[in-house]
This record gives C-alpha cells, sequence and structure tokens, in this order.
C-alpha cells in the first residue's frame, strides 16, 4: 500500500472529494451522538440520517465554492488550510440556513459542532497524506554506513555536518579512535571504538562504506596502516582539509576528499627552522631560474612572502614564465620588483645581460633537464644546460659579487648511472671547487650551496600523474621493474629545504634530506589502483617493461666514499663529498665546451662528451646504455680519446 503511495505524484481529485464527504458525514453522525449523549432513542426522533445528509450536501457545495480539494495534498500549505476553513464556514452557514428555513431540520447545537469536527479532520488528514508523502519519499533503499576517525573537534563538525545534509543518505555508526582514555564512551549519539583492537570487529558487524579521517596530526606510518585496514576491507577512505584549507573559514561537507597516493607516500612532515630566511632575503634582488618548472615555481611562491627588493624569474618557457608571473601578481603588490626574463641559461651573452642590468644577490638556480632516459639520448643538450649553463651562471655570480648561489641537485647525481645523472653531478663539483677558489683569495666572496633531494610529488613528468592518466584510460600501468624504488618528498617540503640551506650554508656544503624510507614502485601502483576502487589484475593490470636508458633500480643520497656531518636540524645533513681541485675541474669543462663545438658525426661526439664526463666522475657507470661500452675501455683509451678532441 505505502509503495504504492510513494510512487504517486499528485492524489487524484476525485479521491479527495470523496474523502472530504466521507468526512462531512462523519462530523455530522458526531455532531448528534455528542449533542445528544449517545442515547439511540433519540437520535431516531432528531431523524438524524435527514440532518446528516443535508450537512454533507452542505460540505459538499462548500468545497466546491472554494475549491478545497484543488490543492496538491503532498505541498499542502497554509493557503491550502484556509481554503479548508473558509469550506468548512460556508458549511456551517448553509446548514444555520437551512435551520432557519426549516425549524429543527438540523439543529444548531448539531452544526456548531459538525463544522469543528469536519475543520480539524480534514485539516489532519490533509498534514498526514503530506507526512507520508514526505517520509516514504525520503526514505532511502540502502543508507550509506559511515566510520569517523577521531572524536576530536573535528570529527564532531564532521559528524554535525553530515547528520544535517538529509540529502547525502549517510548515517554515521561509530568513531574510530587511539586514544584509549575516549574508547567506549557515548558521543553525540554513537560510540567511539577503538580503531587498533577493533577495526575488524566493526567492519565485519556494520559493513561501513566510507571511513572519514578527521585528524590532522596523525602521522604518515598510522595513516599508511589505517589505509592499508580500509583497503582490506574493502572501505572507501576520505579525508577532511585542515582547518586553514576550511573555504571562507568554513567547513563543508563537499570539501571531505578522497585520499590520494601523495598523502601516503614520503614521510612526515619536517618543520623546518627558517626563521631566519625572511632576514636572508627581505630587501634582496632574488634570481630564480627555471621558474617555470615544479620546484622554481614553488620557490618562487615562498619567495614573495619574504618581501624581496626584487623577484627575477629566469626561463625559456614562455607560457610557464607567464603563468607563474600572473600566478604571483595576483596575490601580491609586486608592480616593477617583479621581472621575468625569459632566457635560455646557455645563453651567456643574454645572462650577462641580465646580471649587468639587475645584480641579484640572492640566486636559486633550478634550471635544468632531468628526465634521465630522454637526456640519454640527447647527450649534448644535458651537458650544456646542467653542466656548463651551471658554469656559466656561476661564474657570473662571481663576476657581479652576488652573495650567494644555491644549486638544486639530484639524488640521481649520487654514484650515477645516466647522463643527466653525471651531467649534475658534475655541476655540484663544479660549483664546489668554485667556492674553495673563490674563498681562497676571498672571504667575502659568493658563497655556493647545493641541495640534494630525490623525486618531488606531483612535478611535470612524475611517475604519479602518469600513472593518474593510465588509470582514467582504462590501463594498464606500466611500471619498468618489479624492484625498483624511489624516495619521495612533497614540492613545498623540496622548496623549505632550499630556502633553509640557504640560510644555512656558509659555503662549499652539499646538502642532503633525510627522505624517509624509499618506496617501491609496483607498491605505489598497486595502492593507487586500491585507491580508484578497483583490483589489481582484474579490472586493471601492472605491466613490466624493463629499466630505461639510465634507469638505476635504487636511488641514493650519498655515495659509497661519502660520509655525512649533522646540523642543527636532525633531518638535513651535510655530505663529506671528495672535493676536486678547480683548476682540474676547469679543464674538463673546457674540453667539454670544446668538444660541443667540434664539428663531428654526433655519435662520437656523444660519446667524447660521456667519456669526459666520467673522466670527472669516476663512480659514473653507465647502465641499460649504449655507453657501458666506455666502461670497459683501459685508462689509456680514455687519454687518447680526450687527446683526440
Amino acid at each position: 500500500m505505502f509503495d504504492k503511495i510513494k510512487t504517486l505524484n499528485v492524489l487524484p481529485r476525485w479521491i479527495i472529494v470523496f474523502i472530504d464527504t466521507i468526512i462531512f458525514a462523519f462530523a455530522a453522525l458526531t455532531g448528534y451522538a455528542l449533542r445528544l449523549n449517545f442515547i439511540v432513542a433519540e437520535l431516531y426522533e432528531f431523524n438524524f440520517l435527514r440532518g446528516t445528509i443535508i450537512f454533507t450536501i452542505c460540505g459538499i457545495l462548500g468545497s466546491l465554492i472554494t475549491r478545497s480539494f484543488a490543492g496538491i495534498i503532498r505541498y499542502t500549505g497554509i493557503q491550502d488550510t484556509l481554503r479548508v476553513l473558509y469550506a468548512a464556514l460556508i458549511t456551517l452557514l448553509l446548514a444555520t440556513s437551512v435551520n432557519y428555513l426549516s425549524t429543527n431540520t438540523l439543529p444548531f447545537s448539531v452544526s456548531i459542532i459538525a463544522f469543528f469536527v469536519a475543520l480539524v479532520a480534514l485539516i489532519s488528514y490533509r498534514l498526514l497524506v503530506k507526512e507520508l508523502f514526505s517520509f516514504y519519499r525520503s526514505v532511502p533503499k540502502q543508507q550509506k554506513k559511515i566510520l569517523i576517525f577521531g572524536a576530536g573537534q573535528s570529527g564532531m563538525t564532521t559528524k554535525q555536518l553530515i547528520d544535517n545534509d538529509h540529502s547525502s543518505n549517510v548515517k554515521v555508526i561509530g568513531f574510530l579512535e587511539d586514544n584509549t582514555r575516549k574508547v567506549g564512551n557515548i558521543i553525540s549519539g554513537v560510540k567511539i571504538y577503538s580503531a587498533r583492537e577493533e577495526f575488524e570487529k566493526v567492519a565485519l558487524k556494520h559493513s561501513p562504506s566510507e571511513v572519514i579521517i578527521s585528524t590532522q596530526n596523525l602521522s604518515l606510518e598510522r595513516k599508511n596502516d589505517l589505509v592499508d585496514q580500509c583497503l582490506e576491507f574493502g572501505i572507501k577512505i576520505t579525508t577532511v582539509p585542515a582547518t586553514d584549507k576550511w573555504i571562507g573559514g568554513e567547513f563543508d561537507i563537499h570539501q571531505i576528499k578522497e585520499i590520494k597516493i601523495d598523502d601516503l607516500l614520503g614521510r612526515n612532515i619536517i618543520v623546518l627552522k627558517n626563521k631566519f630566511v625572511g632576514e636572508e632575503l627581505e630587501d634582496k634582488k632574488i634570481l630564480i631560474t627555471g621558474a617555470a618548472g615544479s620546484i622554481g615555481a614553488e620557490i618562487v611562491r615562498q619567495v614573495v612572502k619574504y618581501k624581496p627588493k626584487m623577484l627575477i624569474l629566469l626561463d625559456q618557457s614562455e607560457t610557464g614564465l607567464f603563468e607563474i608571473e600572473n600566478e604571483i601578481r595576483a596575490y601580491n603588490s609586486l608592480e616593477d620588483r617583479l621581472v621575468c626574463f625569459v632566457c635560455d641559461i646557455t645563453n651567456s651573452s643574454r645572462l650577462e645581460q641580465m646580471f649587468k642590468q639587475y645584480s641579484p644577490n640572492v640566486i636559486f638556480h633550478a634550471a635544468a633537464y632531468k628526465h634521465v632516459p630522454m637526456m640519454e639520448t640527447n647527450v649534448t643538450e644535458a651537458i650544456s644546460c646542467n653542466a656548463l649553463g651551471t658554469k656559466g651562471i656561476a661564474e657570473l655570480a662571481v663576476q657581479y659579487k652576488a652573495d650567494k648561489f644555491v644549486m638544486i641537485s639530484t639524488d640521481k647525481a649520487v654514484n650515477p648511472t645516466s647522463v643527466m645523472g653525471a651531467s649534475k653531478r658534475a655541476a655540484e663539483i663544479y660549483v664546489q671547487s668554485l667556492n674553495s677558489f673563490v674563498h681562497s683569495f676571498d672571504n667575502e666572496g659568493c658563497k655556493f650551496i647545493t641541495t640534494r633531494f630525490g623525486n618531488v610529488l606531483g612535478s611535470n613528468g612524475s611517475v604519479i600523474p602518469i600513472f593518474q592518466k593510465q588509470i582514467q584510460n582504462g590501463g594498464p600501468i606500466t611500471v619498468t621493474h618489479p624492484d625498483i624504488t624511489r624516495y619521495f618528498m612533497t614540492i613545498p617540503e623540496a622548496c623549505s629545504l632550499v630556502l633553509e640551506a640557504g640560510v644555512m650554508g656558509k659555503g662549499g656544503e652539499i646538502f642532503v634530506f633525510d627522505m624517509g624510507t624509499s618506496v617501491k614502485i609496483a607498491d605505489m601502483a598497486r595502492r593507487m589502483i586500491q585507491l580508484s576502487g578497483l583490483k589489481e589484475g582484474v579490472d586493471m593490470n601492472i605491466v613490466y617493461t624493463g629499466l630505461r636508458p639510465g634507469e638505476k633500480l635504487y636511488e641514493e643520497l650519498l655515495s659509497d666514499a661519502e660520509n655525512n656531518l649533522r646540523t642543527h636540524h636532525p633531518k638535513i645533513m651535510i655530505a663529506e663529498v671528495r672535493e676536486a681541485q678547480f683548476d682540474q675541474v676547469k679543464q674538463v669543462f673546457s674540453d667539454l665546451e670544446h668538444a660541443l663545438q667540434v664539428s663531428k658525426n654526433q655519435n662520437d661526439q656523444m660519446f667524447d662528451l660521456v667519456a669526459l664526463l666520467k673522466k670527472l666522475i669516476p663512480e659514473y657507470k653507465s647502465q641499460e646504455s649504449k655507453f657501458e661500452a666506455l666502461d670497459k675501455e683501459s685508462e689509456e683509451a680514455i687519454q687518447e680519446r680526450k687527446v683526440s678532441i
């Protein structure tokens, strides 16, 4: 019956008229019964049947006059109620008139009682039908059950939002807590369960479809454990944003987002002691090379907060530079203090023009080619940009008396197996030896500082966006090797390290960041499949394609010959590296420049260039590359190759 009521859009008018007629008749009978104290003999004496018929006819006429039957009952409102009142009043007026024309045909006292009974009954049944429609339309077929991790203020706010959102079809069945003092209590009508000891029991008993993490200070390890538990039971997991990310300072249920792989990688947030960064950068002219890239753009965002005297953004990408300029100008009144300089860092005359015009005090050098397989087949560009480009801008920093030069390197420079890694290691060697050379005769000269870190999450061309696209396209996910691992960190953290190094460095250091535990890429791919609600081998496959040219299985932050020194921050170290003599380094770089200028077969030129890198970097051993042949050459052969250039 109720299912039929639920499916009706509008109650037919003839049914309303019929019900109204029954109510008027019932009201008249009730009026007689109450007036005569339910004495049956007196009912017949007063000819109650005739009076009932007369009152009913008067009621029908009143309804027709006021059209009280015309309203849609499930939308009954004040206007509909007033029409019913008018219909009842007209009915009373007509019944009184009949009684006046024909004495005692329908006693006035009976009409008064019938009027009130009819009025109450007509309004009540309309409201009842309205509530039935509302109730059965709102009853869900299957209610979604949710658990909230964290019974603190954020968890309570989340529950209140869910409870107040009647359209969401969601019910909070409990809280999960690691705090044993809260476990077992009931808050806001639901129980608090132990997240560690009772998760499985709650999952099996209630079959929740989602767990919302409301706690903001949850450690990375605990978050991963919780996600693993949820994925084991096929439970979706979402997170509440931090309070500073609430839109307009208020939290909305639509801000609850699915957890992403980025939230589960790297390590716990490292708070850098950068309280002196402002003193270092404020009112200084800051140059950022590679400003349109992932790292460079984030350095721009962070540096601009320290109110530099001038911010010079340099990149060869016009579009990327245009975008970061618009972003920065939208939030900061920089006016002519922001300069965008379109330039390739291998263009020495253009670079010198910029230094001569602006004379930057601090340089953050992020410009580089970074994709290993791409640079393995474009050797000349890797060496021109990463090694010689760094040399050119470093020499200009000395010439124009910059205070500091902070170079961004990579973990691929450690025990390099690729041209890209070797070119970055060559750049490290050059700026470190240049620092020693400059400070051997000028203590106030430019200080050269290097930072090393691994992969950053969400950078252009990184593995996570690639996997996300592959999942969106239906797969498969391609992984080079089942055992390949990488370190990960967030872009803001990486850039905070760069700024910290700029303050901390005294010149000549290579700062190494503790990046936590390396992540197996195949495991990350499986996790991304699970977080997408899919099953590996059923909905999505992982295909292993083999290591690419220059690629290695494991990344390192220190070479076998290196140790590290502690700094004031437990997560930031200084690598004790082999230092080369500047004269020797300068000669190798001169040979690299000469090899680039010599017109010869491209393949021979690439081998000559790589051979020179291997001379400068003895630990450079190529992998999955045609340049492995050079590692088999004798020292004499390498020297002969060098002499022949």
